[in-house]
């Protein structure tokens, strides 16, 4: 009996994912980058016939690309915690399950979370550009920048990695942690965090932590009317998505010293031109989205994506199933 047929469209699967696929599928890995012009004709060139796909780019898997695979697709799977790359309406119209890899990935991201919110706080990026072009200056009042203890933090998204980024602050002696979502959260309480408005935690919070996904409610939920709201001290840090944030605004905000710094892991587009203007500024400090870039954490992703496909295509529910 021939194996059923599964496209991993990004070559940098990881090899712990594909272990657990051989000899059971026949496995396709397409030999691009999502960066690269030909990722998306060659994905559109092979997609037909498969009858499982591991969707780890950040190309949208829309209606015209189901269209092109064929009645036979049986189950699809993320390697990210977002799925804001994929018409979820579409594919659950279709009945196929989809699944994706959070929890595996909560406490790397939250590392480059504190990580960040420390070197934005800190203005890491201009003294670091002071030292690598020997300008180092001294003086009390020398790139003075600020504190944590005693702050308030405001989480955006109080889920796993937001909880994974309030156990790691409590170190710094936070003064209070605040947080806004749809609805409270059970871990709240024993975390110490307040559920408020939106527009209370900008208005309050010292800073400001984006940990929720992108949507059609939360796309440039810091805007320039929102930014108004917030301290000019305020530190702004985004592991989500770069679409949460309108950059535009965010530029001008920083450049006029209407926010004291940000910290981002995710930007738009991805990879962000090193021309863009927020690239250039001394209190913007950006990162090539590295929250789950851990060795073990990236293997754990990819081992959580061959299972979903597997349970699915056994005819079981996927170990983190969306639809």
């Amino acid at each position: 009996m021939s194996l059923k047929k599964v496209l991993i469209v990004n070559k940098t699967f990881p090899k712990a994912g594909l272990d657990l696929l051989k000899d059971k599928l026949q496995v396709t890995v397409l030999p691009y980058l999502d960066y690269q012009p030909e990722m998306l004709p060659e994905i559109k060139k092979n997609i037909a016939g498969n009858h499982a796909l591991i969707w780890n780019t950040k190309h949208r898997l829309n209606k015209e690309l189901l269209d092109l695979a064929g009645p036979q697709l049986e189950a699809i799977t993320t390697m990210a915690s977002g799925v804001d790359h994929i018409d979820i309406a579409e594919v659950a119209k279709r009945g196929i399950p989809l699944g994706n890899t959070p929890e595996v990935l909560d406490n790397a991201v939250a590392d480059i979370t504190v990580g960040l919110l420390i070197a934005a706080a800190r203005s890491f990026k201009p003294g670091i550009r002071e030292v690598e072009s020997g300008e180092w200056k001294y003086g009390v009042q020398w790139n003075l920048s600020r504190h944590i203890n005693g702050t308030t933090v405001g989480i955006v998204g109080l889920g796993g990695i937001g909880q994974a980024v309030v156990r790691r602050l409590k170190g710094f002696d936070v003064g209070r942690f605040i947080y806004s979502g749809r609805s409270d959260k059970p871990e709240a309480k024993a975390l110490g965090a307040e559920r408020v408005p939106i527009e209370q935690l900008l208005k309050e919070s010292d800073y400001v932590v984006l940990c929720c996904p992108l949507t059609e409610e939360t796309k440039h939920l810091i805007n320039k009317e929102t930014i108004k709201l917030m301290k000019d001290t305020s530190v702004i840090v985004n592991i989500g998505r770069g679409g949460i944030i309108d950059q535009d605004a965010l530029y001008d905000a920083l450049k006029e010293g209407r926010i004291f710094a940000a910290g981002l892991d995710v930007t738009t587009p991805e990879p962000i031109p090193k021309d863009h203007p927020l690239v250039s500024l001394p209190n913007c400090l950006i990162i090539p989205h590295l929250g789950s870039a851990t060795v073990e954490t990236r293997d754990a992703m990819a081992k959580l994506s061959s299972q979903n496909i597997l349970q699915a295509l056994d005819g079981k529910p996927m170990l983190h199933p969306i639809c």
